[in-house]
């Protein structure tokens, strides 16, 4: 329980930086999970719909506790962040604005860049197992950048590598995969009907959603401000920053809109309803990570998956990168966050507490 809670409440970044805390947490400071048993879950959870960070963190759960694990994993994790966002979403509906956080971010992010970047390294080791699979990590990654879908790209990864190995072994093998006013909320005291709307259409976006926060903010202007007209443009952009910047899933978005058309009671729903199918979905891939190992050709379809699903990572990285790494100082912090990680077994939140710091200080001073 305590892990977790630690990584809710830490885990800035993106699932890439969840996933990369993770691993250094369970895997290489505790032994919980090998890492080939890291990257297969990984890999699985790319197969069903919602947050795969969270629902990585679930499954992990499960290992380590069977269903109270996964049960208690999950909250855990998603809590610190839905309580986060729910402190913001009141500032932002009586104030009209949020606390300012680019600051902090300044010297965080530059410090997640550097432990998923270790954790990158040491993940490939474990799932490039030949030069195939490095050939098709790095078509994944060329894809990436070329602007294919995310979930071609993992399905293209999982099918190549079980043709390529039924190809080998001569055999012919189809895989089944299986408006605000005035300040205060639109509905101020909502029905029971608006309530019951709401949770249902939570329910729905995080039932089918796969790939990124940018996918879900399709799913969430399509219901919420073009077919309800519950919030407008500028209150969803303003959400889906909030989720963003604050640790934990991105998916806690749900949680300010929640917040947004009916107060507490609402943030509450909304946040049940977007993660209650990751627990539902990881609760029922339990019974199929096994055997994913068991089989030859879906032990290929699994080799594949989690190659193409580690270049996912590796170019949103990148692109986080690109976007942090901004001047000597955020270099600096990222350079020394790195070489930390090779030579100590420091807790990744002393790095986080450190970016902070930075950032707090670079923000005083400028």
């Amino acid at each position: 329980m305590v892990v977790f809670l630690k990584l809710g409440v830490i885990a800035f970044g993106g699932p890439a930086a969840h996933i990369a805390m993770m691993r250094d947490e369970l895997v290489r400071r505790r032994g919980w999970v090998t890492d080939q048993r890291f990257v297969d879950l990984m890999g699985a959870t790319n197969l069903i719909p919602g947050p795969n960070s969270t629902e990585l963190a679930i499954h992990l759960g499960y290992d380590r506790g069977r269903w109270r694990g996964l049960i208690i994993a999950g909250v855990c994790f998603i809590v610190p962040a839905a309580l986060m966002v729910t402190a913001l979403a009141w500032a932002y509906v009586t104030y009209g604005s949020t606390p300012e956080v680019q600051g902090v971010l300044y010297g965080v992010v530059p410090a997640v860049i550097a432990i998923i970047a270790h954790a990158l390294f040491a993940l490939l080791r474990t799932a490039i197992k030949n030069v195939w699979l490095a050939v098709l990590a790095v078509a994944a990654l060329a894809a990436y950048f070329l602007g294919v879908n995310e979930l071609l790209i993992l399905a293209s990864g999982a099918l190549l590598a079980a043709a390529a190995r039924s190809a080998r072994r001569g055999v012919l093998a189809v895989p089944l995969i299986g408006p605000m006013a005035g300040g205060l909320p639109v509905f101020p005291d909502p029905t029971g009907g608006q309530l019951t709307q709401l949770f249902l259409t939570m329910l729905k976006i995080g039932s089918v959603l796969y790939g990124s926060g940018y996918v879900l903010l399709a799913f969430l202007r399509g219901d919420f401000v073009e077919r309800l007209g519950w919030i407008t443009e500028q209150q969803l952009v303003d959400a889906v920053s909030i989720g963003q910047v604050t640790p934990g899933p991105v998916f806690t978005t749900a949680t300010f809109v929640g917040y947004l058309v009916a107060g507490p009671v609402g943030a509450f729903l909304a946040t049940v309803a977007i993660f209650l199918p990751s627990f539902l979905f990881v609760g029922l891939l339990t019974r199929l990570t096994d055997r994913l190992r068991s089989a030859d050709w879906t032990s290929a379809l699994l080799d594949g998956l989690n190659a193409a699903a580690l270049a996912l990572m590796a170019g949103v990285s990148w692109q986080l990168g690109v976007t942090a790494i901004v001047d000597p100082l955020t270099a600096a912090v990222a350079v020394v966050t790195l070489v930390l990680l090779w030579t100590t077994r420091l807790n990744n939140a002393w790095y986080i507490a450190a970016g902070a710091i930075v950032g707090l200080a670079h923000a005083l001073l400028t």
